[in-house]
């Protein structure tokens, strides 16, 4: 089983305290002869539904120090993890969950907008 991730019980406790359910931690997917990990999936009830929604999240840090290879890293693992859900639990939307700063500076340049 993979490490967690520095973040990964701070964004599980965020998660718990708007109300989601934790059903995996991790979750364990085999596509392909491939295995993975995905860092939690969740659920929770929408009354106005009447239906759950389901969310996988991996987390990542960005405390590498060359920010290119951290957000190359994430990027890879998150188009995998998305393919391997489509395969075996399409209802599950997949998000990645990264630091606010990261997300303040590096994913607002233009660069990274256009991916």
């Amino acid at each position: 089983m993979p490490a967690k991730d520095i973040f990964h019980d701070t964004v599980r406790l965020a998660l718990e305290k708007d109300g989601w359910l934790i059903t995996d931690d991790p979750l364990y997917i085999k596509v392909g002869g491939t295995e993975m990990y995905i860092d939690l999936t969740a659920e929770k009830l929408i009354a106005a539904q009447k239906a759950d929604q389901k969310i996988a999240v991996e987390i990542k840090s960005f405390l590498r120090e060359s920010e290119m290879t951290e957000f190359h890293l994430a990027l890879g693992q998150f188009l995998n993890y998305r393919l391997a859900l489509k395969q075996r639990l399409p209802a599950l939307i997949l998000y990645l969950a990264i630091p606010t700063d990261t997300y303040d500076t590096l994913f607002q340049r233009q660069f990274f907008r256009m991916q």
